[in-house]
């Protein structure tokens, strides 16, 4: 398995911005030996379950990133439903925080399953 970490991008980072506004750093996952950063995509939480709202966290890239990205964050892997992590409406503006990119649900599927990593509905289910 991967193993990735979270680290603050400066100067260094000509990728992006080096500050957001307001001067804070933002932080982001670099996988190790490409250097590159990680497309992880988060909607906004509004899916109802157990007293609180949800977010979906999901990558267009592969489990491997996902799986690293939800582990430097301390995302428990029981948060791990099929094709995605299930995220507590609380703890969303911290993982946009650490480098997830804020979509609209359409887009997050829509992207999600353009990567070939979509589990249809039908797949999810346990046997009968």
């Amino acid at each position: 398995m991967l193993t990735g970490a979270v680290r603050r991008a400066g100067r260094a980072d000509r990728c992006g911005p080096p500050r957001r506004p307001g001067g804070r750093r933002r932080t982001v996952l670099v996988l190790p030996g490409d250097n590159a950063r990680v497309t992880v995509l988060i909607d906004p939480p509004r899916w109802p379950a157990h007293g609180r709202l949800w977010s979906h966290l999901v990558s267009d890239t592969s489990f491997d990133e996902l799986h690293v990205f939800a582990g430097a964050l301390g995302i428990p892997p029981r948060g791990f439903d099929h094709d995605h992590y299930d995220v507590p409406g609380d703890r969303y503006a911290a993982v946009v925080e650490a480098g997830a990119v804020p979509v609209d649900s359409r887009e997050l599927l829509a992207r999600l399953t353009a990567a070939g990593l979509r589990r249809p509905r039908r797949d999810r289910r346990g046997p009968s």
